[in-house]
């Protein structure tokens, strides 16, 4: 069943005139193709578009770096390091001279002018625009939750989910009174998702066995981590024996799993749900997306959740040269199901793209629809155990363990980058060791939050 669509502008820009092949190039100079996002999708269709004569790219993003968001969760719980899953777009690019990349933040379309306008006033003017802007966290109408319960998207996000995981024991060790001390030790992961498996497993790794022997007035391994779900069981996208064993798994590491329980409210104390205030001094959301608000720049109708239909060749409904791609689409796979919001989906989009511009702009070809491959549905929980879904194998334990990090890892860009997770990976599985524990100077103003500092006086995370 789809899913509705709601009006995102009271008057709707009217549709752009031409389309990819309305200037011949060599006409009127080169065409000039604008991707916005330099996520998995972005990047990809910008590659496929790299030493193209005729096509000139503006590759635009808020940041300077092209981040592996499956991996976030690591550097939040201190496995990786942040560098190890980012590297600056203009190095990844360097050898495509026909791709430009500017760092800037889009705020709108002028679909009659045919320019996207950065923040700062620059309008940068395209033939064919490319949104890849991916997605935001959802509270569900309470974005007041945020501050207490950050999201993981980017890496200021993980970063500051490590200081507040990390302080979280340091004011433990301090602490004189045992409630106070308990709260300190409670981690809450709202979402039974695999962001959230994921978080809460890596956080209890990181309790039972990396800072186990670190401390000499708390034990790290009496830490009280809880996974929160609203449905009635973890992992809802994969077979019942699967999220069976994943909250099996999960309990063997020491998560408490809370399914059908559904948040109520989140606040400087803790989590309260059925009516009960759980107190926690360290929450992290994991349960709800929101696309980005590029539906609301083209002035067309958006699901619920703000993702842009496409049609089968991923241009946006009723906006010609305009096309979307990533978690920011609502995208259909054969069968007329709406694509998931992974990475993989993304990657392959974008790689569909590149070839399909290339040929439409430079030959007149029109592409055939784009077809989704799916390399299955991976989760991975705590050291050594993982699912995965894929058509109809089904793997559990360890080697599905294996196969979770050899995909991820495949997926990474750079070579230097794919060499130095894995043996870092191979060092934290055999010496049960985290490398990335530093509290910078700048995390101290979370302490504040981690002590339940009254609203009134939290300072901006």
């Amino acid at each position: 069943m789809s899913e509705p669509l709601h009006r995102t502008a009271l008057d709707a820009a009217p549709a752009a005139t031409g389309g990819p092949g309305r200037s011949p190039p060599g006409e009127a100079g080169p065409h000039r193709v604008v991707i916005v996002g330099g996520g998995f999708g972005g990047l990809t269709t910008a590659r496929g578009l790299g030493g193209a004569e005729g096509i000139a790219v503006t590759l635009i993003d808020r940041r300077n770096h092209h981040l592996f968001q499956p991996l976030l969760y690591q550097v939040a719980t201190a496995v990786i390091a942040p560098g190890e899953i980012a590297e600056p777009i203009r190095a990844i690019l360097r050898r495509d001279r026909n791709v430009s990349v500017l760092m800037g933040e889009v705020v709108g379309v002028d679909g009659e002018a045919r320019a996207v306008r950065l923040r700062d006033g620059t309008r940068i003017p395209y033939d064919t625009l490319v949104l890849a802007t991916g997605a935001t966290h959802s509270y569900f109408g309470h974005p007041e939750w945020e501050r207490y319960a950050p999201g993981l998207k980017t890496l200021d996000d993980a970063r500051r989910i490590r200081a507040r995981v990390l302080l979280a024991f340091e004011a433990a060790e301090r602490e004189e009174d045992p409630a106070a001390r308990d709260r300190l030790m409670t981690f809450a992961v709202i979402g039974g998702g695999p962001t959230g498996v994921e978080m809460a497993g890596a956080i209890a790794g990181l309790a039972h066995h990396a800072l186990s022997q670190d401390f000499r007035r708390i034990d790290p391994k009496q830490a009280r981590i809880l996974l929160i779900e609203a449905a009635s069981r973890v992992l809802g996208t994969f077979t019942e024996d699967l999220s069976a064993y994943a909250k099996r798994a999960l309990e063997r590491l020491g998560v408490t799993v809370l399914t059908d329980h559904a948040v109520e409210d989140v606040s400087e104390e803790g989590v309260t749900v059925q009516g009960k205030l759980i107190p926690a001094a360290t929450i992290v959301w994991g349960a709800g997306v929101r696309a980005s608000p590029a539906g609301e720049w083209l002035g067309i109708e958006t699901t619920r959740q703000g993702h842009v239909p496409v049609g089968p060749d991923l241009a946006v409904l009723g906006r010609p040269g305009v096309y979307a791609l990533g978690d920011l689409a609502m995208a259909k796979a054969e069968d007329g199901s709406a694509l998931p919001g992974l990475a993989q989906v993304a990657d392959q989009q974008g790689r569909y793209l590149g070839r399909a511009l290339r040929d439409r702009i430079l030959h007149g070809t029109a592409p055939t629809p784009f077809r989704f491959r799916s390399r299955g549905n991976l989760a991975i929980i705590g050291h050594n155990s993982g699912v995965v879904q894929w058509d109809r194998v089904k793997l559990k334990g360890i080697l599905a363990w294996l196969v979770w990090g050899v995909a991820h890892i495949y997926l990474l860009v750079g070579f230097q980058n794919r060499l130095v997770v894995t043996l870092r990976w191979l060092w934290a599985y055999l010496s049960f060791q985290r490398g990335a524990r530093l509290i910078s100077e700048r995390d101290e103003a979370v302490m504040a939050l981690i002590r339940g500092t009254p609203p009134g006086r939290i300072p901006p995370p």
